[in-house]
């Protein structure tokens, strides 16, 4: 039994070794759309993409491998064993769709500038009010695509005071704020963009209260070849605190972790 075992185990270990690798190129080309368009950093952690989609392809890969190391056995019909790997493919290919389809669905759509900070906003945080009409209606540049990450936008307000008060209050009771009702949504152009520095702030004070960022913050404006007096931040809203880097223009540079909020 033991001479029959042996051989039997290393066909299988080596269909799983080859089933794994295969298994890697696609959790890699799947990396590669989340990572890479839907989550560019710094989303992937802003808004918790990467533990999501770690947990997702974890355990796809491992859990399609240990299943064709159980099942195969070249003792078997060749049309059972076909059928029996088959089956374990779709389903790991199912659970993989499963898993991309939730990641998408949680994905950030918009960065809103919103007064003196900026929101990251997924579907989840429009409370499961159904906002496709209002996207819809926002100029064609503003939509959130297939095959792209967040879009930057500006937010204004209404311009009826008790509007704008309905919403305050509804914000304050735990309802959506402006920066989630994407009828208020407006292009981050130039001219925005330069009014979003009345309310920044200069970069240095960040650097000054936070020293250890000072080598994250310098790579961001050596790309940009921005000197850091010229530069300002706002900080950066959801699930961790980051700040976003901006030029003298208003114009977004890039991104730092750290609090915004803690620099007096």
């Amino acid at each position: 039994m033991t001479s029959m075992l042996v051989p039997r185990l290393r066909a299988a270990v080596k269909a799983a070794a080859i089933h794994f690798g295969l298994s890697m190129l696609l959790a890699a080309g799947a990396a590669l759309l989340v990572w890479g368009i839907w989550y560019p950093h710094p989303f992937d952690q802003l808004s918790g993409g990467r533990q999501l989609f770690i947990l997702v392809v974890v355990v796809d890969v491992i859990c399609g491998p240990a299943l064709t190391l159980i099942v195969f056995d070249r003792s078997k019909p060749r049309a059972e064993l076909i059928k029996d790997l088959s089956i374990i493919g779709l389903l790991q290919c199912a659970a993989l769709l499963y898993g991309l389809s939730t990641v998408y669905e949680a994905r950030p759509l918009f960065l809103v500038h919103d007064v003196e900070r900026f929101r990251v906003v997924a579907k989840p945080d429009y409370l499961g009010v159904d906002v496709t009409s209002q996207i819809n209606g926002l100029p064609e540049a503003l939509h959130p695509r297939l095959f792209s990450g967040p879009v930057l936008v500006g937010a204004h307000p209404p311009q009826d005071p008790a509007a704008r008060q309905a919403i305050l209050v509804e914000a304050l009771r735990g309802g959506r704020d402006f920066a989630q009702r994407p009828e208020y949504y407006v292009p981050y152009d130039d001219a925005y963009a330069l009014a979003v520095t009345r309310r920044a702030r200069p970069l240095k004070v960040f650097v000054d209260r936070f020293p250890d960022a000072a080598g994250e913050v310098e790579a961001v404006l050596v790309r940009a070849k921005v000197p850091v007096v010229d530069a300002m931040y706002l900080p950066v809203v959801h699930r961790q605190d980051w700040i976003a880097i901006l030029d003298g223009q208003g114009q977004l540079l890039g991104f730092v972790p750290g609090d915004g909020f803690a620099v007096h």
